[in-house]
């Protein structure tokens, strides 16, 4: 049993459908806006300038917000836009114009592995604040008292096995005893190579054509949460 669980976000608590047809598509409407507001506030600043150096040194935020919004369409995981969709949907958040969708399974068994004692950990490509944000407003209510820590992609890459390293050496706890939970194979793949165990989250709703023999890479498959059954080891 696990002395730990360390679970991504899109596909694996929630619907991937949310993240794309909500999340997504709010950011690229409210940038604009939002940039034309805030863009003198340093953190904004900070994120906006690290996008106009990448590209040339653009000069002009109209044209960073439009390469945001290219990046939005191509689904591109990069921190700075992850940043900044992040502090967009706290505003949409705020003033209710969502909740964030969250599976019932997972609604109930997070809650009952965080009270049979595992430290609950998030690692998704989305940032730290923005985390925060989608269980603090999930469709089950604020759920961020249950987790002990939070990752994203300044830690490294969802596919590179440095960052799960990185990972279990801050939470303090050896890999063999963390179990990731994650609906790409190839995440998983890396935190096997870095020592931890791992389950293949795959829902019906977000991937109609089941993946299992060769298509699971040997990891353990599930369609459910209610299919785990977690206990913290003494």
């Amino acid at each position: 049993m696990p002395k730990a669980i360390l679970t991504d976000i899109e596909g694996t608590t929630s619907s991937i459908s949310f993240v794309k047809d909500v999340l997504f598509p709010y950011a690229r409407r409210a940038l604009p806006g939002f940039v034309a507001r805030r863009g003198s506030e340093p953190e904004v600043r900070r994120w906006l300038d690290v996008v106009a150096a990448e590209n040339g040194g653009l000069c002009d935020d109209a044209m960073v917000v439009e390469v945001l919004q290219g990046w939005i369409d191509e689904d591109r995981k990069h921190t700075a836009l992850k940043a900044l969709q992040g502090m967009v949907w706290a505003d949409g958040y705020s003033a209710a114009d969502f909740t964030a969708h969250l599976y019932p399974d997972a609604a109930t068994a997070l809650p009952a592995w965080h009270a049979g004692g595992l430290p609950l950990y998030v690692y998704s490509s989305g940032s730290v604040p923005a985390q925060r944000l989608f269980f603090g407003h999930s469709d089950a209510g604020d759920l961020t008292r249950l987790f002990s820590g939070w990752f994203d992609t300044q830690v490294g890459g969802k596919r590179e096995d440095g960052s799960y390293r990185r990972i279990v050496e801050s939470i303090g706890v050896p890999a063999v005893e963390v179990v990731f939970l994650s609906d790409v194979v190839e995440e998983l793949d890396a935190a096997r190579e870095a020592g931890l165990d791992t389950v293949l989250v795959d829902r019906r709703q977000d991937y109609p054509e089941p993946r299992r023999g060769d298509a699971t890479h040997g990891h353990r498959r599930v369609e459910s949460f209610a299919e785990l059954s977690f206990a913290a080891t003494p």
